[in-house]
């Protein structure tokens, strides 16, 4: 499945709600279903600058494509953060670094994020765009 063919399955997805109620609830409920990072992958080096609560991002390159873990200390961030990977990880440097990542305006999300919150998810956004572009140097 493409980036965009993701982005539009949430897009559907959050179409669902009609309050943003029942969209804050389905984002806990997606981050209540992440993978749990490995303490190990819980490094300063991780911690993703300014996010108000803590996000960490982990980012491996497996056969050419960027597998991305994260976690996040509080349930809405930690929903953002799922959203997030599941657009993006396991796609290459490329595909990543050649999206619109479009869907976040699409479902209201930055809207309805407190200004702090909504410069966290930039900043994750930007750490992974980062990630994907020192894995494109690396693989010459």
């Amino acid at each position: 499945m493409t980036i965009n063919e993701k982005q539009d399955q949430i897009i559907e997805e959050f179409s669902a709600f009609d309050d943003w109620m029942d969209k804050y609830s389905f984002l806990i409920e997606l981050g209540n279903e992440l993978n749990v990072l490995e303490e190990q992958h819980r490094t300063d080096q991780n911690l993703i600058d300014g996010c108000q609560s803590k996000v960490w991002l982990h980012a491996e390159l497996k056969d050419g494509k960027i597998e991305i873990q994260g976690d996040s200390d509080a349930i809405i961030v930690k929903g953002i953060v799922a959203l997030l990977l599941r657009v993006l990880s396991g796609h290459t440097p490329d595909e990543i670094l050649n999206t619109e990542l479009y869907f976040i305006d699409k479902i209201g999300l930055k809207e309805h994020l407190s200004p702090t919150r909504s410069n966290g998810l930039v900043a994750m956004v930007k750490q992974i765009r980062a990630y994907a572009l020192a894995f494109k140097v690396k693989q010459g």
